[in-house]
């Protein structure tokens, strides 16, 4: 079970590992700041630690409150929507089979029923997302796992609030983010490289991104431009 750590401004969730270093990380929409600690490490050490880090802390909190983001979507005919990186208007088009969502030409259609309420609406774009990142991810998920030498039992696509992907190393499994197919493509390559790695290496450490630099050395460019994109007004889950 987590703990928490206040400090002053803001608090820090804490999670016990089996890993030999402590590991701090800041983490979007709105800068939830995390700590990664060995078991047994003192709460009063770890409050320390975290004392240190304060002005880099307040820095990577900044940049996500700074950063551009998406309105919150009404799904109206010829709204913005995005796929892979490019821009689609929202066509709504009613028709009484199921719920369907296809690109046309400059159109994101989203075939419906005409009493349908907007929560379907809204859950048939979420799955066209969904299945996006499912399909688009299986190759690169083979591609780098024979390049890093490492067996994936399974991976997860759905929502999640403040991480663009996770990887549990004990079960050899990684979850991406629905709103990675949003993204360009190498968006979600660099994501799966990242969480790849993290079967070899749990933490961020020196090792990580000797790792990351070696086999993908633009890594870090891509992280940026990730980071700068617009990202889901907080008021809008899928």
């Amino acid at each position: 079970m987590a703990e928490v750590i206040d400090l002053g401004e803001f608090t820090a969730e804490v999670s016990y590992k089996d890993i030999k270093h402590i590991h701090l990380s800041v983490y979007p929409p709105e800068g939830a700041v995390r700590i990664s600690a060995p078991h047994r490490m003192k709460l009063d050490t770890i409050r320390v630690f975290a004392i240190t880090r304060l002005d880099w802390i307040r820095r990577q909190r900044r940049k996500f409150k700074e950063q551009p983001r998406e309105a919150p979507r009404e799904f109206l005919n010829r709204e913005s929507h995005y796929l892979w990186g490019r821009r689609y208007l929202l066509q709504r088009l009613e028709h009484q089979g199921a719920a369907k969502v296809q690109i046309s030409g400059k159109y994101l259609q989203v075939f419906i029923r005409p009493s349908s309420e907007l929560e379907n609406l809204k859950e048939a774009v979420a799955e066209y997302y969904r299945a996006h990142v499912r399909t688009a991810a299986h190759p690169i998920i083979e591609k780098w796992s024979k390049a890093l030498g490492v067996s994936l039992e399974r991976f997860y696509v759905q929502h999640m609030k403040t991480k663009w992907g996770s990887c549990n190393p004990s079960t050899r499994t990684i979850r991406l983010n629905t709103e990675l197919a949003k993204k360009p493509r190498e968006c979600l390559e660099y994501i799966i490289v990242h969480e790849l790695v993290h079967l070899l290496e749990p933490s961020h450490n020196e090792r990580f991104v000797n790792i990351m630099d070696t086999y993908m050395p633009n890594w870090k460019e891509v992280k940026a431009t990730l980071n700068k994109l617009p990202v889901k007004h907080d008021k809008w889950i899928y």
